[in-house]
């Protein structure tokens, strides 16, 4: 396993100007590579056709739309048995599909706002990731966190993991990062290293 540290941007020239900061300091750009991450909830797309990790918050929506789709549908009978003298079998048909469809938005709604919500820390922001391998860089990890806050680095994390072929090759984009640097980093981590304000 290699150390790796990677600092995440918000803008794309920011990252290449990282990479540049970071061979310009005599790191190989084989011991840096750079991802697009996406939003939350779009990661890893697999051949099953679903995400690679069910989006925090929302585990239990799909059995509150089948019971409130349920409820509604009861709802939607009654309502529309009432409306067939008017509008024929039509209306109970309509009240039917109205009030399961109601039903089942509500009460999927309703089990997502039960459901605990992942802290800011434990997703990551869609970002341009900058990540180098500190065994190899010739570098201290210090300097690094400090290069990538000084190009604007929202985050800087550590991790560990397998470098293959120039680049972090197991890095997980649903996994929370371990923050030691950047923008949204407490400044106690890293006091004697960081640049002053």
């Amino acid at each position: 396993m290699a150390k790796i540290i990677a600092g995440g941007f918000d803008m794309l020239e920011h990252a290449q100007a990282a990479e540049q900061r970071l061979m310009q300091a005599g790191i190989s750009p084989e011991y840096i590579c750079k991802y697009r991450v996406n939003p939350a909830g779009e990661h890893h797309v697999i051949a099953t056709g679903g995400d690679h990790d069910a989006s925090p918050g929302a585990k239990h929506a799909h059995g509150g739309a089948v019971k409130g789709a349920a409820i509604g549908a009861a709802v939607g009978i009654a309502v529309g048995a009432a409306a067939t003298p008017l509008l024929g079998p039509a209306g109970l048909a309509a009240g039917i599909g109205v009030g399961a469809y109601t039903g089942s938005l509500v009460g999927g709604l309703r089990e997502i706002d039960n459901e605990p919500q992942p802290d800011h820390d434990d997703i990551r922001p869609a970002e341009t990731l900058v990540a180098v391998n500190v065994d190899a860089a010739g570098i201290d990890e210090a300097q690094i966190v400090r290069f990538l806050e000084e190009c604007g680095a929202r985050q800087v994390e550590r991790a560990e993991g397998q470098w293959l072929d120039g680049e972090w090759s197991d890095f997980d984009p649903t996994a929370p990062p371990m923050l030691v640097g950047g923008r949204d980093f407490d400044a106690k981590r890293w006091p004697e290293d960081r640049p002053a304000a």
